[in-house]
């Protein structure tokens, strides 16, 4: 059961796109990461989570569910 059914909460196509751009950049700095930079332990840990924080927010907006990020909230 999604959130969506949970809560009845439907998300808007702006907000679900806008999130979607977000994962795909992110993705794209997982990437950029791992061709730029020499792969230390650090390194590629660092390019692993943004990844995955990035495909996690594309196929959310795919799924018109929170993401890992929006979960989180606000940062300050």
């Amino acid at each position: 059961m999604t959130d969506t059914e949970r809560t009845g909460e439907k998300r808007s196509t702006t907000y679900r796109l806008v999130t979607a751009a977000f994962g795909a950049l992110f993705t794209l700095i997982a990437i950029a990461i791992v061709v730029v930079s020499e792969l230390t332990v650090g390194v590629a840990l660092a390019a692993v989570v943004i990844g995955i924080l990035g495909l996690d927010a594309v196929i959310s907006a795919y799924r018109n569910a929170p993401s890992l990020l929006a979960r989180i909230g606000p940062l300050p």
